[in-house]
C-alpha cells in the first residue's frame, strides 16, 4: 500500500452459517477461536422425528467419525493450528441423520489473544462485492487485475484467486467491504495464503484492514511482508488526519515474501488494536504458527469522509519493468471485539 484506499464502500452485514436441525452445539460456538485441544459441547434428542440414539463427531474431510452412544457428547477433541469445520452428528433408529457444521480456528500459539465473544465474519474470501483497483501511488507505473473463485489449490473448496499484471513496479489492491462496527477496538485478522510460482514479479503482499471509528474519521490496519527490507512493515500517517502523510515503517519482525515457499499454503494471523484518536498498536504476527511481536504503536487516522465500514484490502506490489503474479486467499476470518 503506497496510499490508502480512499472512497465511500457499500457495505455487507457480517456472514453467518445455516444451523441444520436436529443437533445443537454449545461449544465451541461457530467462529470460535480455540486452542487445541478444545471442548465439544453438544446434544440432539430428535433427529427428522425419530429419537436418537448415538451422536458423533469428525473434522474437516477425515472419514474417521468418533462414535458416542446418547444424546449429548461432551469430549476434548484435539486438532492442528488453522482453520477447520467440525462435523456434530446424530442418528435415529431408522435412518435419520443430522448434522451440524461449525467453523473454528485452532490457535497457534499457547494463549489465544481472542476472547470467546469476540465477533467473527468468516470465508470473506467468498464475498461478492470484492473489488479491484490500480495503486496510483507509483508515478509512471500501470497495473491492472483479475479475480476469481477456485476450488483448486482450496482448503475450504472456494479460495480467491488474485491475478495482477504491471508495468514499471506498478500495485494493484483488492478491496471488500465485511461489515459496519464502529465500536470495536481490538482485531485478529486470520488468512491463509498461496504463492503461485513464480514470485520473482512480487515485490510486497499487503494485508490491510480499516475500520471507520465513532468520530467518523477511519483507521487504517495497513500491514505488509516487505521484500526490500525484509521486515513486517505497518503504516503510519505522520500528517494529520484532514493533511494526511501515510508513511510505512519497518518492525523488527522480519519477513521477505521471496522467502515464502511457493505452490503451497501459509497461515498468516495479525493482533493489533486501536483507542479513540486512531492511535494502532500492532502487537504480533505469525507466520506458519510463528509468532513474532511487533509491539508498536502508532497512529493512523484519516478524514476520508466514509460511511461506516470494515473493509480489508489485499494488494500485490510489482518489481521491475513488468511482469505478472497470481497470489490466493482461503479461509480469510477477521475477529474484532
Amino acid at each position: 500500500m503506497k496510499k490508502a484506499l480512499r472512497c465511500t464502500l457499500l457495505l455487507l452485514p457480517a456472514l453467518s452459517l445455516p444451523a441444520f436441525a436436529g443437533v445443537t452445539v454449545s461449544s465451541p460456538g461457530n467462529g470460535a477461536y480455540v486452542s487445541s485441544p478444545f471442548t465439544l459441547s453438544a446434544d440432539s434428542t430428535t433427529c427428522s422425528g425419530q429419537s436418537v440414539g448415538a451422536m458423533g463427531y469428525s473434522l474437516d474431510n477425515s472419514p474417521d467419525t468418533t462414535i458416542v452412544n446418547g444424546t449429548s457428547v461432551d469430549a476434548q477433541v484435539s486438532a492442528g493450528t488453522g482453520a477447520h469445520t467440525l462435523h456434530v452428528k446424530s442418528w435415529g433408529p431408522n435412518n435419520a441423520a443430522c448434522v451440524t457444521d461449525v467453523s473454528i480456528t485452532v490457535n497457534a500459539g499457547s494463549s489465544s489473544p481472542v476472547p470467546s465473544n469476540a465477533v467473527a465474519v468468516s470465508s470473506i474470501q467468498t464475498l461478492g462485492n470484492w473489488v479491484n483497483q490500480y495503486d496510483n501511488a507509483i508515478n509512471g507505473g500501470w497495473a491492472n487485475g483479475s479475480m476469481k473463485i477456485v476450488n483448486s489449490p482450496s482448503r475450504s473448496g472456494s479460495a480467491r484467486s488474485f491475478t495482477m499484471n504491471y508495468g514499471n513496479y506498478g500495485g494493484e489492491r483488492f478491496y471488500v467491504s465485511f461489515g459496519d462496527d464502529t465500536q470495536a477496538t481490538n482485531f485478529f485478522y486470520d488468512a491463509w495464503v498461496y504463492l503461485k510460482s513464480p514470485v520473482s514479479s512480487l515485490a510486497n503482499l499487503e494485508m490491510d484492514m480499516n475500520q471507520t471509528m465513532p468520530n467518523g474519521q477511519t483507521a487504517i490496519f495497513g500491514f505488509q511482508c516487505d521484500g526490500y527490507s525484509s521486515t513486517w512493515d505497518y503504516t503510519v500517517n505522520a500528517g494529520t488526519p484532514n493533511k494526511p502523510v501515510d508513511k510505512w515503517v519497518n518492525s523488527k519482525a522480519s519477513c521477505n515474501i521471496h522467502n515464502w515457499s511457493v505452490n503451497a499454503w501459509h497461515h498468516v494471523q495479525v493482533y493489533y488494536s486501536r483507542d479513540n484518536s486512531g492511535n494502532i498498536t500492532y502487537h504480533s504476527v505469525w507466520l506458519d504458527g510463528n509468532q513474532q511481536n511487533i509491539n508498536a504503536t502508532a497512529n493512523s487516522a484519516f478524514a476520508l469522509g466514509w460511511q461506516p465500514s470494515l473493509l480489508t484490502n489485499l494488494q500485490l506490489d510489482g518489481i521491475g519493468s513488468g511482469g505478472a503474479a497470481t497470489v490466493l486467499l482461503d479461509n480469510l476470518t477477521v475477529y474484532r471485539w
